[in-house]
């Protein structure tokens, strides 16, 4: 190991003094804010956060392509692809179940929409509203690469924006990685260039990741300057159960998953620890899908199983977003609007939130869960109007949670099939940003 080695900086430290930076950025631009302009310093803030996320954003479409290509490629090679599969689905539906279980007990005991301090007309429907439908859907690609364009009119500005669907984009990867390996010498050379590309684009990666602690800083800086804390007080039954809930699947439920498959928590969170803090200050699980996947071969999970697993759990993976969230959620409105909610609702609160998050796979954060959850029990759709002042802050959390059990999955899953080393590998946070 050279002198420059020994004294690196840890990674994980460079990431908590980026949060620890951002708080404190936050608060001194907070103090510049007016109502004519957000001040130099948040809008330095607000455009590096920004810019670090597109660049995360820019690379996982050409990431998951390339690595659900290559896996199907390698898939050849293990015996029990199917029941990794299988075993995937199993395991997101057990950790979910427990998940909505943990936000049902604490929606039932707190009783948050009893002690809520806001008022009624604060219940607005939402704009976006999730259907069972959008699963199928989502399912179809629009075209090979799962890109849409939406356009948006404002004065007489035009603007367009393009975005990709990473379920789509997951069935067009899986569709054309197998139909490489059926054509057989005829698919070689592009199997051979799309693991050239895979390399180049993992490369980029490493060199984004790098830039973590300066990204976290601006993001956790620009969220205390855009959102605060005062909003909190109305819904503090509300936003303590949630992270309450949060709290117990991440530090308990998790922990106790990992000992029961042989899997040491110290050595999880230190692997995961990046992914999960860029988790919470992105507040997006696609976003932080490449360093999440990074983080899961870096525990020891097959890149081979790693490649298709993960990002296929970054999309119908929520235990944060699609369990916890709406069950607590949909107790609330049913409090507030003093309606009684029997076994079957609840009954239907744990089917939709196991099932649920496939069902919006693709879309945009929880309040599609949330809406789906309402209109599949009947409750008012005016009552997530009431959650939208402080769904920014509680979304960092859900996130965080999100993406810590899009890691444990395909670990626990390749540990029981035996696939990972009885030892894990060093997954030092030092090691998971070296290039």
């Amino acid at each position: 190991m050279t002198e420059a080695r020994r004294l690196s900086f840890p990674f994980g430290a460079q990431v908590a003094v980026g949060m620890a930076a951002g708080i404190a950025l936050g608060v001194v631009a907070r103090g510049y804010v007016t109502p004519e302009a957000p001040g130099p310093l948040a809008e330095a803030l607000r455009i590096i956060g920004e810019s670090f996320v597109q660049l995360l954003k820019a690379l996982v479409a050409p990431l998951v392509f390339t690595a659900i290509v290559a896996s199907i490629a390698a898939l050849r090679s293990l015996d029990n692809a199917a029941r990794l599969v299988t075993s995937t689905l199993i395991w997101f539906a057990i950790t979910a179940a427990i998940a909505v279980a943990i936000g049902i007990t604490l929606g039932v005991t707190i009783q948050p929409g009893l002690h809520a301090g806001i008022e009624r007309a604060a219940a607005v429907r939402p704009d976006t509203t999730g259907s069972w439908l959008d699963f199928l859907r989502g399912l179809i690609p629009a075209n090979v690469l799962g890109l849409s364009a939406s356009t948006t009119i404002k004065g007489d500005s035009v603007k367009t924006a393009l975005s990709f669907n990473v379920l789509q984009l997951i069935v067009v990867a899986v569709a054309i990685g197998a139909a490489a390996v059926r054509v057989g010498e005829a698919g070689a050379p592009f199997l051979a260039f799309n693991a050239s590309a895979l390399a180049i684009f993992r490369r980029l990666l490493r060199w984004v990741v790098r830039l973590t602690p300066i990204g976290t800083a601006a993001l956790l800086g620009n969220a205390i300057v855009h959102y605060g804390w005062q909003s909190l007080s109305a819904l503090g039954a509300f936003a303590g159960s949630v992270y309450l809930g949060l709290a117990l699947v991440l530090l308990v439920v998790y922990p106790l998953l990992m000992l029961a498959n042989g899997i040491s928590p110290a050595r999880f969170f230190a692997g995961a620890w990046p992914a999960i803090q860029l988790g919470f200050v992105s507040r997006s699980s696609i976003a932080t899908l490449p360093v999440t996947e990074q983080a899961a071969e870096r525990l020891g999970v097959p890149r081979s199983y790693a490649a298709f697993a993960v990002p296929f759990a970054a999309t119908t993976k929520m235990d944060g977003c699609a369990a916890i969230y709406p069950a607590i959620a949909a107790i609330f409105v049913a409090q507030y609007f003093g309606l009684t909610l029997g076994a079957v609702d609840y009954v239907l609160i744990a089917l939709v939130s196991v099932l649920g998050s496939a069902a919006t796979a693709g879309l945009t954060g929880a309040l599609v869960m949330l809406t789906l959850t309402l209109s599949t029990l009947g409750l008012p759709l005016e009552g997530a109007g009431l959650l939208l002042a402080i769904d920014p802050i509680l979304d960092m959390g859900r996130t965080a949670v999100n993406v810590a059990g899009q890691v444990l999955v395909p670990l626990i899953v390749a540990k029981r099939a035996g696939l990972v080393a009885t030892e894990l590998p060093d997954a030092s946070d030092a090691r998971l940003a070296a290039s």
